[in-house]
């Protein structure tokens, strides 16, 4: 029987005949791409009384008397739940929760990757706003942030407000505000190209969608005046860099395969990887435009030019910096529950 990865053969060229064809992008998914692993052996009896029954009532107890042990005697503090109902995602769509489960697996082996943060997906089979809210903050205590994923304008804008209200950590839709860090990062240092201050640049923003709305906003908190290339739509940008080549200063895109990804995997590992380390309440601009001007700075000064004026994605200095930034930021603003140190 065919798989989804593969096919029957349909032809023979040159006396070849083609059996089947694999598809090495779903094979790599195939089993999904998660595990859970311990942090701790089990290897003896004793490992397994401290672990599990009698010896983790202890620590339930010591939480039960103090609730703020949860952030030192259980995974909390490390923990990031990836929340959509898949009604946006991507350049697809509404392609429903299902669906939407491999972008999220992928989230949060990003999150793993270049943040050490441990991320669970949790895909929704609902699009009502009450019901996202009320699903999230149930959730909630077993993590110290909350990523809100590919959830369609207008509701992810009311489903963010009440949640941030609602609760005592971290609460980021990172369509809007990832993608409006990396925005403020990769206009600053477009603008370093070209010579220009911000403040004085007359900046276009193609549609008013949930990443174009708060990249708006974000600029005008940053010192943006007039209110970019940057065809960001992923996989496909609104623009093909060939088709205006020679007509821009400077251009990016979402995409890999061309200079200057405009990408949210630059921002949102280090964020919340900074929130966390200071137990943080809330994400505010202050720390998101902290984390666009340490991403920013990522590339040395020297070396900027048109076809660099962001680190690559996969760049391991990209998120120690923005965690650096976000942290101080965060006890500068008074968010924090612990020091930054």
């Amino acid at each position: 029987m065919a798989t989804p990865h593969t096919s029957a053969a349909v032809s023979a060229q040159d006396g070849i005949e083609v059996e089947s064809v694999s598809d090495r992008t779903l094979r790599l998914h195939r089993g999904g791409k998660l595990e859970i692993a311990s942090r701790v052996p089990l290897k003896t009896p004793d490992d397994l009384s401290m672990a599990y029954t009698p010896g983790v009532a202890r620590a339930c107890r010591a939480i039960a008397d103090d609730p703020e042990l949860v952030w030192s005697l259980t995974s909390k503090a490390n923990a990031v739940a990836i929340v959509t109902d898949g009604t946006a995602v991507l350049g697809l769509g509404n392609i429903g929760p299902e669906a939407a489960l491999p972008v999220m697996e992928g989230k949060a082996i990003l999150f793993k990757e270049f943040a050490g943060v441990d991320a669970w997906p949790i895909c929704l089979a609902t699009t009502d706003p009450d019901e996202i809210v009320r699903a999230v903050a149930a959730i909630a205590p077993g993590f110290g942030g909350i990523n809100l994923e590919d959830i369609a304008a207008p509701r992810c804008f009311e489903i963010e407000a009440r949640l941030r209200e609602l609760l005592d950590i971290p609460v980021l839709h990172d369509d809007q505000h990832g993608t409006a860090i990396v925005v403020l990062a990769a206009l600053q240092n477009a603008l370093r190209v070209v010579d220009k201050r911000l403040e004085d640049a007359r900046i276009v923003v193609t549609g008013a969608g949930a990443a174009g709305t708060a990249t708006a906003r974000m600029l005008a908190a940053a010192g943006a005046g007039e209110i970019i290339v940057f065809a960001m739509a992923n996989p496909t940008p609104e623009i093909a860099p060939e088709e205006i080549e020679g007509l821009v200063a400077v251009m990016g895109t979402g995409r890999s395969d061309y200079p200057n990804q405009i990408n949210n995997v630059l921002a949102f590992p280090g964020v919340f990887r900074g929130a966390l380390h200071v137990r943080a309440t809330a994400i505010t601009e202050g720390m998101k435009i902290a984390a666009a001007r340490a991403l920013a700075d990522v590339v040395p000064r020297d070396h900027l030019a048109a076809d660099y004026v962001l680190p690559s994605v996969l760049d391991r200095r990209v998120a120690p910096a923005i965690a650096d930034a976000v942290a101080l930021a965060a006890s500068a603003e008074g968010v924090a529950r612990s020091g930054h140190g």
